[in-house]
């Protein structure tokens, strides 16, 4: 979950000053935590209330993404998100933002099998990213989290993506001149799943999903929470990531990695 929360800092001066190169300062004293991170901690808060069962895991969801939210009220979120974050009766609303992709990197590393981690994925999307494209950014995502931390190949979380979810018949270097930037599911998850498929370290993913522009901060977030179950974070880089959290943040993410071990498979 933090790889997710780092993809966010890292990226976040990015989202409106695009840069198209790996070349640039990974930590810099502009970049912050956004909506991303907020939503992703609203997420594993649900997690840890609804567990071991689930069974309450949607209205948790729907709880801890609004007291979160209006905690940190200034956090970048879209328009339609932030009336449903003040809303009496939240009510799901058909969106295919990549908001739905960004926030859902616990539920990969809470998952015990393939199925629970789709299971986990479409609950926590519901409440708000309910059109199908949402669902499907937010369980590709999910999924490919669950695969990274259990062992499977680069090659192999490709195969199972490309079968269950996307074409991913091109490379960065094919788009990252004409990318733009996009807040859709369809146009955001495929391009930070093919930065990971690209990478050759953690770090590295992240600056893949910076390098071609467009939502950068998502992007990288939806990018990190992969590559962190891939191949962990360095100590150095969660050392500095951890400076940018506030005591609030620091307790939700440190509950969930000691409910829900973190660390990533040797290879």
């Amino acid at each position: 979950m933090l790889g997710a929360i780092i993809g966010d800092i890292v990226g976040s001066r990015f989202e409106w000053n695009n840069i198209k190169t790996k070349n640039f300062d990974f930590f810099a004293p502009k970049c912050f935590p956004t909506d991303d991170s907020i939503m992703t901690l609203a997420i594993a808060r649900a997690l840890l209330d609804a567990c071991p069962d689930y069974e309450n895991l949607e209205q948790s969801a729907v709880t801890y993404m609004q007291s979160l939210g209006r905690q940190y009220p200034d956090a970048g979120y879209g328009g339609m998100f932030r009336r449903w974050l003040a809303s009496e009766n939240p009510q799901p609303y058909g969106s295919y933002g990549n908001g739905a992709a960004m926030r859902v990197s616990a539920c990969g590393f809470a998952a015990r099998s393939l199925a629970e981690a789709a299971a986990l994925s479409d609950a926590v999307t519901r409440p708000t990213h309910n059109h199908l494209e949402g669902m499907k950014g937010a369980r590709a995502t999910t999924e490919a989290i669950f695969l990274a931390r259990s062992g499977k190949s680069i090659a192999e979380i490709r195969a199972h993506l490309e079968q269950h979810f996307y074409a991913l018949d091109f490379t960065l270097d094919s788009i990252r001149d004409s990318y733009e930037f996009n807040e859709t599911c369809q146009e955001t998850v495929p391009q930070a799943l093919v930065a990971f498929l690209e990478s050759a370290s953690f770090e590295d993913a992240i600056r893949n999903a910076i390098s071609i522009g467009g939502d950068s901060d998502t992007l990288a977030a939806i990018t990190g929470g992969i590559a962190q179950a891939y191949y962990g974070i360095p100590a150095e880089i969660r050392q500095q990531a951890l400076g940018f959290l506030d005591e609030t943040q620091t307790e939700i993410l440190r509950a969930f990695e000691t409910a829900f071990p973190c660390e990533a498979p040797a290879r």
